[in-house]
């Protein structure tokens, strides 16, 4: 049996039984495969742990629960696998820097990660297709000029980034050279996408732009951000531009939650460069999300404008 497929047997196996308290070596087993020999191979493609996979899936089920009814959080805890509700608060606490409770009392959002399933179409990407480790970037302050919109994203059923984010850049890419001609320095050899979080919304706002200098002159139909100075831990994404949420869901889902950082809140960057093939597997594209180190706060309205 391939390292692939012992793997997903591990996961479906942790799926069905995230409610109940189990030993990693009970996964181990049911994949067929040595307690060792998987938890060293599930590291390897994933890098993450075994552990800190099924804690990280079970606080995925609480975020769901928390969001979407009034159960009692003893009764959301056990439910999720947790022994008791101390356990899981302190979980949940050192995943999401609050407890249960102040994350209920934020009311909807879209800012907080669920965790997902590992499927073979991910494990595959994770072999070659995303950095497992970022480089870590000061970026300025950053003065961005563009056309934007906003969508639902893939976590919702009523995605629609297919039917929202090319034609933007299409009618981004006829009028860059707009840009050139109405501001010095303008630089068109990068070109970003701004993912711009929508704090108590579904949706999420999206700028497709060009970096500027000093106060932009703006053509009608566009619009500026400015992104203040920030730490950015910056990932390749290598691969089909249409496979790039596969990237973004390894960077919140599995580097993110075991990084000992947190996310800010501000705007996560796309980077397209010389390197950017439409439609080529061999395409690269930069995927870059602010982070802070962790600690105790309230989730608080990102610092940038539009």
């Amino acid at each position: 049996m391939s390292h692939l497929k012992q793997i997903q047997r591990g996961i479906d196996f942790i799926e069905a039984h995230l409610d109940e308290d189990f030993e990693t070596a009970e996964v181990a087993r049911r994949a067929l495969a040595s307690h060792w020999h998987f938890q060293r191979t599930f590291k390897a493609l994933t890098n993450e742990t075994l552990k800190s996979y099924i804690r990280a899936r079970r606080l995925a089920n609480a975020l769901v629960a928390l969001d979407e009814g009034r159960s009692p959080i003893l009764e959301i805890a056990l439910a999720s696998g947790f022994e008791s509700q101390a356990a899981f608060t302190r979980a949940f606490k050192r995943a999401f820097d609050m407890t249960p409770g102040a994350y209920r009392g934020l009311g909807k959002r879209t800012q907080f990660v669920r965790k997902l399933r590992i499927d073979d179409e991910y494990l595959r990407h994770l072999r070659g297709g995303v950095s497992l480790v970022p480089t870590m970037l000061q970026r300025p302050r950053m003065t961005l000029v563009g056309m934007r919109t906003d969508f639902y994203g893939i976590e919702s059923d009523k995605s629609n980034m297919g039917d929202k984010l090319p034609p933007l850049w299409g009618a981004f890419l006829e009028r860059v050279g707009e840009l050139a001609e109405r501001q010095p320095g303008v630089q068109t050899d990068m070109l970003y996408g701004v993912v711009i979080p929508t704090p108590g919304q579904e949706q999420v706002g999206y700028l497709a732009g060009a970096l500027v200098q000093g106060r932009p002159r703006v053509p009608e139909g566009m619009t500026a951000i400015t992104i203040p100075a920030a730490t950015y831990a910056e990932f390749t994404h290598r691969g089909l531009p249409k496979e790039l949420n596969l990237t973004v869901n390894y960077i919140y889902a599995n580097w993110l939650l075991s990084s000992g950082l947190r996310h800010t809140y501000g705007p996560d960057l796309e980077s397209y460069g010389a390197d950017y093939i439409p439609d080529s597997a061999e395409s690269v594209i930069r995927y870059a999300v602010p982070v802070r180190p962790a600690r105790d706060s309230t989730l608080r309205k990102p610092a940038w404008d539009s």
